[in-house]
């Protein structure tokens, strides 16, 4: 299985193989579809979270907290404020002139969970492929 472009710059962000910054930049700066972008991070986070009955572990409150964006932004209070469920649902229905603060944020969020995954249950390998990117 392989990665689209999206992907891979995605994952080579969370893993720190690019700037944060800049790979905001790449994504957000390339006629970027807000719906695909959204769909894939939402289908990310999910995955990378390790409490799959709540959504809401320790590592993601930490990801809220430590959003690189002033935590009274809409997409943040609302990701704050709401389960995580119903916070997705709530993103996906921002206007557009919210669209980059939403990616950005869950861009966040996926880089610290996944971080978070790979060095505690993928710590000793575990077969992503996409956790062996160059």
């Amino acid at each position: 299985m392989t990665l689209n472009q999206q992907e891979e710059l995605i994952n080579k962000i969370a893993q720190d193989k690019i700037d944060f910054d800049f790979g905001v930049q790449l994504l957000l700066d390339n006629n970027y579809s807000f719906e695909q972008l959204f769909r894939t991070l939402h289908f990310y986070i999910f995955n990378s979270i390790p409490n799959k009955s709540d959504y809401n572990s320790e590592v993601y409150q930490m990801a809220l907290n430590t959003i690189p964006l002033k935590p009274t932004y809409t997409p943040i209070v609302i990701l704050k404020h709401f389960s995580t469920k119903i916070a997705f649902n709530k993103l996906a229905s921002l206007p557009e002139n919210e669209n980059r603060k939403t990616i950005i944020s869950l861009l966040w969020i996926f880089k610290i969970t996944d971080t978070e995954r790979r060095n505690t249950e993928c710590k000793n390998g575990c077969g992503h492929f996409w956790h062996e990117l160059d």
